[in-house]
């Protein structure tokens, strides 16, 4: 079977969502709207040279734990200094956790959430094309994800054109507003989505996407759909 352009890749070896299915039936579909083919998998085997170089991008969705080898490590981290593409949704805030450059791509670490509850999404980036179809206040349900630190680390510059690197590598798209809902740890500036380039890739972080109903929703996935489409363009 040739090699997908986007590979979805689901393995687990911690939590695992049940919402995984669905994402993954989602985001194939949204690769086939965008005239892509898609794979789904857990084999950690898929992660070699010769297979990255067919894939547009690569989807890590809801990944906990260690999930590559370090053969696989070596060889995504090669591809994606060298012009590949990743999308991590969700709990892949929370993959590879002892692998520093997986933690210096996404900027930070996942840090636990509260209960799943309603609140509000701020979104600032309206120009990329993950955010452009969200309203700038948009009433949202998730987990709502506090992290380790701000992804954007101390440089804390203005933001410019969508996966510019300039702050810090990282430009955040999107914000919790933590006064509509209970157990946000960041205050004001609660990052839930951002892009950044790393050499001559590029890496695009949602923090949302627990629930299975989220990948039905037309808003999170014309959001997928615009971060898989800005990764492939």
């Amino acid at each position: 079977m040739p090699t997908a352009d986007v590979l979805i890749y689901t393995r687990t070896a911690g939590y695992r969502h049940d919402s995984i299915p669905d994402g993954a039936t989602a985001l194939t579909e949204l690769a086939r709207d965008l005239g892509r083919a898609a794979e789904a998998t857990e084999d950690p085997g898929v992660f070699t040279p010769d297979r990255l170089a067919g894939c547009a991008a690569v989807v890590l969705l809801s990944t906990t734990g260690n999930v590559l080898t370090p053969e696989g490590r070596s060889a995504f981290e090669a591809y994606l200094r060298g012009g590949g593409a990743l999308l991590a949704v969700h709990a892949a805030a929370n993959a590879e956790p002892d692998w520093p450059f997986y933690g210096e791509l996404l900027g930070t670490r996942f840090d636990g959430h509260p209960e799943i509850q309603p609140g509000v999404v701020l979104v600032d980036g309206h120009d990329h094309p993950a955010t452009a179809p969200l309203p700038a206040r948009w009433a949202w349900t998730d987990e709502w994800y506090n992290f380790t630190s701000d992804p954007r680390g101390t440089d804390r510059r203005g933001t410019g054109s969508p996966g510019a690197s300039e702050s810090g590598g990282v430009r955040v798209l999107a914000r919790a507003d933590e006064s509509t809902y209970r157990g946000g740890t960041h205050g004001d500036d609660h990052p839930l989505v951002w892009c950044r380039e790393i050499d001559r890739g590029r890496m695009f972080f949602t923090a949302l996407g627990h629930a299975s109903e989220t990948y039905r929703d037309p808003a999170f996935r014309a959001h997928l759909s615009g971060a898989l489409s800005w990764l492939t363009s």
